[in-house]
C-alpha cells in the first residue's frame, strides 16, 4: 500500500537563529556563542550526559546489576551564521550490540531560517512523542515498548527538512532515510519517507501525528507506520498519551530503542501507552504510567503484554535528577516473574 502525505504549512521566512538539536539528543538549545540573540560566526560547546543505574528483576532466580543505561558526549556549536553541527558519543557498553563506542548521531544544519532548516547525517527518526524526546529529559526511565518495538531503528542516516522550535505552536519534521540504522548503507534503492507534525490547539493540549513509509529489507515489500499522540496539561498536572501502528515487513536486524531486545513481530502489530505526573514541588515529580503492547495483531492472546510503572523523579538541581521505577509486566496466557526495580541517577553537562 503506498501512501501518499500531503502536508500544508505556510514557509514564513523570517531571519532567526534558534538552533534545534532535538534530532539528535538535546532538546531546543540557544545557539553557541550568542549575543543579544545574534550568534558568532564559530563557536563550540563540549556536552554530555551519564546514567550510572541499579536493576534488579524478580525473576526466578532473580538478578540484580549495576550498569549504565547511557554515557554520552558530544560537541556541538556553529561554523557560521548560516551553518551548525552536532556530533555525539555512545560510550556505554550495555547499549551497543558489541559493547564498543560508537558513534551516534552526526549531522549538520542549514538553519539560517527558522521554519526552513534542513539536516544531513546521522540523526533519529522524527517519529513520534517519546522518541523524538531528549533521552535525558525522559519522564520513565525507558521508553515505552511500543516506542522501542515498532519505531526502530530509532536512529538512522538521511536528509532532514524541519521547521518550528518548543515556542512556536506549529513544528514540523520530514526525511528522506535509509532505514537500515546507524553505520550500515542502505539494502536497497528505495528510501523510507518519515514525518511529524505537532501543533497547539490551547494553551493546555497539544495534538500530534507521525508517520512512515518504506522499504526495509527489498523494494518489494513495503511497511507503513502510523502515529497519533496528545499532551494535555493543567497547572502541575501533565497526562501524555501515543498510539503506534505498524504493518507490512521490517528489518529483523534492527535492533530494539536504547539497548532492548527486538522482537517477533507479526504482520500487524500496535501499542500505546498513557503516562501522568505531578509536580509536587520543583523537585518531587511522581509518575504512573500504563501501556500495552502486541506484537501480532492477528494472533489472539499471544504476544500482547501490558505494564505498568509506578515512580518517582527527585531533581537535586536542573542537571542531577535520580529517578525510581517499579515495573509491573502482565503477559497474557502464560504469567511469568518478570517485574524490575530500576533506580538511575543523571548527571548531565
Amino acid at each position: 500500500m503506498r501512501t501518499k502525505i500531503i502536508i500544508l504549512f505556510a514557509l514564513v521566512f523570517a531571519l532567526n537563529f534558534n538552533t534545534t538539536f532535538a534530532q539528535g539528543c538535546e532538546d531546543d538549545a540557544a545557539p553557541t556563542g550568542a549575543t543579544s540573540g545574534v550568534p558568532s560566526t564559530s563557536s563550540s560547546t563540549f556536552f554530555g550526559y551519564i546514567q550510572p543505574e541499579y536493576d534488579t528483576h524478580f525473576t526466578d532466580p532473580s538478578t540484580n546489576t549495576f550498569k549504565f543505561k547511557r554515557a554520552r558526549f558530544g560537541v556541538r556549536g556553529r561554523v557560521n551564521r548560516t551553518f551548525s553541527y552536532y556530533v555525539m558519543l555512545e560510550t556505554s557498553d550495555f547499549i551497543a550490540s558489541d559493547g564498543n563506542v560508537y558513534l551516534m548521531d552526526a549531522f549538520v544544519t542549514f538553519d539560517k531560517y527558522e521554519w526552513t532548516k534542513f539536516s544531513v547525517g546521522s540523526f533519529k527518526q522524527p517519529f513520534g512523542l517519546e522518541v523524538t524526546t531528549a533521552c535525558h529529559s525522559l519522564t520513565t526511565i525507558d521508553r515505552s515498548i511500543v516506542s522501542d518495538q515498532l519505531v526502530a531503528p530509532q536512529r538512522d542516516l538521511g536528509l532532514m527538512m524541519l521547521g518550528g522550535t518548543s515556542k512556536t505552536k506549529f513544528r514540523y519534521s520530514v526525511a528522506l532515510m535509509n532505514g537500515t540504522g546507524l553505520g550500515l548503507k542502505d539494502n536497497n534503492t528505495k528510501k523510507d519517507i518519515i514525518g511529524r507534525a505537532t501543533y497547539k490547539v490551547f494553551d493546555f493540549m497539544t495534538l500530534g501525528g507521525s508517520f512512515r513509509y518504506g522499504y526495509p529489507n527489498t523494494k518489494d515489500k513495503d511497511r507503513t507506520t502510523l502515529g497519533g499522540e496528545v499532551v494535555l496539561t493543567y497547572n502541575a498536572f501533565k497526562l501524555q498519551g501515543e498510539y503506534i501502528y505498524d504493518e507490512g515487513d521490517y528489518n529483523r536486524a534492527a535492533e530494539g530503542g536504547c539497548g532492548s531486545v527486538p522482537l517477533e513481530l507479526g504482520d500487524k502489530r500496535a501499542g500505546a501507552y498513557v503516562m501522568a505526573t505531578y509536580d509536587v514541588n520543583e523537585k518531587i515529580q511522581p509518575v504512573f504510567k500504563y501501556e500495552y503492547f502486541d506484537q501480532d495483531l492477528d494472533i489472539k492472546k499471544i504476544g500482547y503484554q501490558e505494564m505498568m510503572t509506578i515512580g518517582a523523579n527527585y531533581f537535586i538541581n536542573k542537571n542531577t535528577r535520580i529517578q525510581v521505577n517499579y515495573q509491573n509486566k502482565i503477559e497474557t496466557g502464560l504469567s511469568v516473574d518478570n517485574d524490575a526495580l530500576l533506580m538511575q541517577l543523571q548527571v548531565k553537562f
